[in-house]
């Protein structure tokens, strides 16, 4: 791939971007000043080197899995959140085992190897009662990958148990749990999550999490939700301190950043960010983020052609099928992507659509084959139905 024309822009942006062309880690000021870049396409230019670099291969990768919320009670109260219920509200639920079994039955039929298992903050369940779900799913399905609880919920686990984190998280790996999905930690700068969170893990606590699951051999991913009431600073500080415990244990497999949904939430008053946010701010954390080897699209926020442009923005996947997503759905958020329609989006850009599993790894081709074609007759079958049913099914 060609360098690129870095002539047009200012001075010391061009510094910055030749440092990263050359191979050379930039600072959090560098970070900085590439967020007051408005060359979105200059952006999008090095950070796709930057991704080509890292994955020369000829194909493009994609997840299939499934987003069970086994429970909406939540004793946190998020500005952000449309989703949590508080203890005792009338729509609050605890999903039964037999609904889970369903669940997943269904995810492996369509060639799911993985559950993304998350709920609210439950005030009463002891961690007896999450070893004994994590013991029976995998009992039951040995062959898929228990991808469950983010930080925000182990921490909670450690205080309503009186039990040391470490405790904690080997007896949740001893019980079942596959990996940790690095949900809740919207940004790491405790004035951000204070202002719009109470009663929910702060900043060190979220990174403790993720860093005693890796000294324990677990793996798992990072997110960022901004567009919200973070300053650019703030973002930035945000991803450096991402990058400094993965400098320090290596256990991140990937990065996924989204916008935040205001609708139907406490902050609905905040003008929903850009398209062009979202497109900076990815290629900035690939240019950034030099020690995480991949990136995710978000089309379950941005849409199709959004998520098909950051595979030249920085993402080298697609991200999951994600055949159940409830979370950002409760906040007006409803795309939804058929499998063919993001292979297809990965086709188009002249690469191999590839599905894998949570660690990278591709998954044998007779059986992605296999799961294409389960997943066009699932559609055929939706189609038969009311599109109140299929948004229900969503």
């Amino acid at each position: 791939m060609n360098a690129p024309n870095l002539m047009q822009t200012s001075s010391e942006t061009r510094d910055v971007l030749e440092r990263v062309v050359a191979g050379q880690r930039i600072s959090t000021a560098d970070c900085r000043t590439l967020f007051d870049c408005n060359d979105l396409a200059l952006l999008g230019t090095v950070a796709n080197l930057i991704s080509r670099r890292k994955h020369p291969e000829a194909y493009r990768t994609y997840n299939i899995d499934r987003n069970i919320n086994y429970t909406n009670i939540c004793t946190a109260v998020c500005d952000f959140c449309a989703f949590y219920r508080a203890p005792k509200h009338a729509e609050g639920y605890v999903l039964s085992r037999e609904e889970m079994y369903a669940k997943i039955e269904e995810t492996i039929q369509l060639g799911g190897e993985q559950i993304l298992l998350q709920g609210g903050l439950h005030p009463h369940f002891k961690l007896e009662w999450y070893e004994e779900m994590l013991s029976d799913l995998r009992s039951k399905f040995p062959t898929v990958n228990l991808h469950a609880f983010s930080p925000p919920e182990i921490h909670h686990f450690t205080k309503v148990n009186k039990l040391s984190l470490r405790e904690v998280l080997e007896r949740l790996q001893k019980a079942g749990l596959g990996s940790l999905p690095g949900g809740g930690a919207e940004i790491l700068v405790d004035r951000v999550r204070q202002e719009i969170t109470r009663g929910k893990v702060l900043s060190d606590d979220w990174l403790n999490v993720a860093r005693v699951w890796h000294q324990l051999g677990g793996r798992g991913s990072a997110t960022m939700m901004f567009g919200h009431v973070e300053t650019l600073d703030e973002r930035v500080e945000h991803l450096d301190r991402l990058r400094q415990l993965q400098d320090e244990t290596g256990g991140f497999t990937a990065f996924i950043c989204w916008t935040f949904q205001p609708e139907h939430t406490d902050l609905a008053q905040l003008p929903k960010a850009s398209s062009f946010q979202y497109l900076q701010t990815l290629a900035i954390s690939r240019i950034f983020l030099d020690n995480f080897d991949n990136l995710q699209s978000s089309w379950v926020t941005q849409g199709l052609k959004m998520g098909q442009l950051s595979l030249v923005f920085g993402a080298n996947d697609m991200g999951s099928l994600m055949i159940e997503e409830n979370v950002v759905a409760e906040a007006g958020t409803v795309h939804f992507l058929s499998l063919d329609q993001i292979r297809d989006s990965i086709s188009e850009l002249g690469f191999e659509p590839r599905q894998r599993n949570v660690h990278y790894q591709l998954v044998d081709k007779q059986r992605e084959l296999a799961a294409v074609e389960a997943h066009r007759n699932w559609m055929r079958g939706r189609d038969t139905k009311s599109p109140e049913l299929v948004g229900l099914e969503r």
